[in-house]
Order: structure tokens, then sequence, then C-alpha cells
């Protein structure tokens, strides 16, 4: 569905084309200090026009339509809405007819019977993460904690072999009229002992299904993640300690010396970080010819798709990382 959350509930709502996209927060804290210039940053960190994002440019400009009086959030439901200005709807047409390989387009027009709004992908649009940004201000400033998340690989090249900034492969994409992935890391401070449950509330699972829910994550692990796969008990046991910078200090706090485990023991935050990385795909709209089912020909066709698109829309999604971890973050510490 369109919401999550238990306690601080976040609801999304609106299409890529429509008149507005926005999200509503039930559960927000009352009195934190609250205006529209406090997304400014995040929301600037998202925003399309470098090398390698769409020339989609939209104002994003956040209208705070309740759950502020003074300058201060009230505790009442807080609806944030978005206006969508530069639309180019005429791109999508002949997208009803051939939906675009690895899109939702087609799954979307089954799960709701045709009616489904097609322009930009609709409610199924990257653009919809706009009001996640917006979602993750408030619940930073809820959770009171350091969340940052950063790209570290593009097209396959990690950062460290990135002196450009990946300039060279997000080039090659676009002479090829390709696409390229992205892997993002994201890391908290330290976190209070005790947070989530075992099983299906695990603090990796609840992680899991929001980051899950931004469009185009194919992917994530956390701590070692993969890795203990290829290590033996002995490299991937995370044994508990105190750092020798601290070992003096009678008060300094145990914990996992390594942190291969991510912060989170049998579901529950142990205290460290937590460290996890998220795998994005390529982008699936692209310029590049692709052989695919045309339905109203009933038959296979070359698609070449128009239209504004990321080469690479990794770049613009280490804020909608932060922002998601940071709506469960909060949602934890409520309920905790």
């Amino acid at each position: 569905m369109n919401s999550f959350g238990r306690l601080f509930r976040v609801s999304i709502f609106g299409e890529s084309h429509g008149e507005a996209i926005g999200v509503v927060l039930d559960g927000v804290t009352p009195g934190i200090k609250l205006s529209e210039e406090d997304f400014a940053a995040d929301i600037a960190r998202r925003k399309s026009g470098a090398k390698g994002t769409t020339p989609r440019i939209e104002a994003d400009t956040p209208e705070i339509l309740s759950g502020v009086y003074n300058g201060f959030t009230t505790g009442a439901p807080l609806a944030i809405i978005f206006r969508n200005g530069n639309t180019r709807s005429s791109d999508y047409s002949k997208l009803q007819d051939i939906p675009r390989p690895g899109h939702a387009d087609l799954t979307a027009a089954v799960k709701w019977e045709g009616f489904n709004d097609p322009r930009g992908g609709g409610h199924f649009s990257g653009r919809l993460t706009l009001p996640i940004v917006a979602a993750g201000v408030v619940a930073k400033k809820m959770a009171g904690l350091a969340i940052s998340a950063e790209l570290v690989e593009v097209g396959g090249v990690t950062k460290e072999n990135a002196p450009d900034g990946w300039k060279e492969v997000l080039d090659a994409a676009i002479r090829e009229k390709d696409s390229v992935g992205g892997i993002v890391e994201c890391r908290t401070g330290r976190l209070p002992e005790g947070l989530g449950e075992p099983f299906f509330d695990s603090v990796e699972s609840l992680i899991s299904h929001a980051i899950f829910a931004i469009p185009g994550v194919r992917g994530i692990e956390f701590g070692d993640g993969f890795k203990a796969a290829r290590m033996k008990g002995s490299e991937h046991n995370d044994p508990f300690g105190k750092p020798e910078a601290s070992k003096a200090a009678a008060a300094a706090q145990v914990q996992t010396l390594k942190n291969g485990s991510g912060g989170i023991n049998g579901g529950i935050t142990n205290g460290a970080p937590i460290v996890f990385r998220v795998a994005f795909k390529p982008t699936s709209s692209i310029a590049k010819a692709q052989q695919t089912w045309n339905f109203a020909t009933g038959g296979m066709t070359d698609l070449e798709i128009p239209g504004r698109h990321d080469t690479c829309f990794a770049l613009r999604t280490p804020v909608i990382v932060e922002a998601m971890t940071a709506i469960v973050l909060a949602d934890l510490l409520l309920i905790a």
C-alpha cells in the first residue's frame, strides 16, 4: 500500500504528471521547530540537473498544509505537497501500447485494470521519492540521530577508482544512449541498544522493507553482507570488547570491535552504528533501441524511449536512502 510505519506513519500520494505529489505524516512529535526552509538542503541533494541526471527541472517547493502552527509541529497530521510544473506528457503517448522493458508500465496497467495514469510513470515514478525526502527531514528531527549515505559505486566502478566523479562512466553511457546503476552505502551514528524485535520486525527487515519501496532498488546488504558467505566463522564473528583507546576508562562502553554485523544482532540493535549498502539498477527508460512487445500490433517492435530520463538515477538516491532509514528509526524510537 501507500503507507508505512506504526506510530510514525508515512503516507504518500500523487502522480508524476498530476497536479501535485505529497505526503501525510501521522505521529509527528509536537513542538518540533519546522518551516519550509528546513527542507531545502535535502531537497537540493535529490534535485536533477547535474551530469547523468534528468533535464526535467522542477521547483520542488514544499507547501505545508497542516500540522504546523507558529513555526512548530502541533502533533496533528502533517501534510506537505509539491506542485508539478515541468511536465511533458506527450513523451509517454505510445507507451500505452508498448510498455517499457524493466518499468512498471505493464504491471501497473494489470494491477489497476488500465485505469492507471501512465504519464511519467504515474504513481510508480521516482518523482514520488520527493515527498519521502520531505518525510525524512521530519524523521531526522524526531530521531535526533546522525544518518549519512553516499554513492560508492557507479557502473561497476568504485568511488576510489573514479577520481573524476564517474565522468567517464557517465559520458560513455550517454554516448551509447544507455544507462548505468550504482551502489549507495548508509551509516548511522551510534544507536540505543535493544531497538527492534526478533523475526518479522527485525531492524534489518524494517529497513529493507522501506528501502525496497524506493523505485529501482535491487538489493541490500548489512555489515559484511554477501562477503559473509565467503568467510569462515572465525573471520565473520564480531567479538565484544573495548577499543584500545578507551580500555583505561572504566565507564567505556563495551561494543562490537569490527561491526561486521552492521550494528544488528538477532534483528536487534547492539549499540553500534547501522551500516548497509543498497544496489540500484540502471534506469529502465533509455533511448537505445530495444526489442519488446507491441500490444497494438501483437508482435515484437523496436522501442526507442523518448523523454527526459536519468542516465544514472542512483546519483540522486543517497538522500532518499537516508530519509527511509530515518523514517524507520523514528518509528522504532517511538515504539521503544
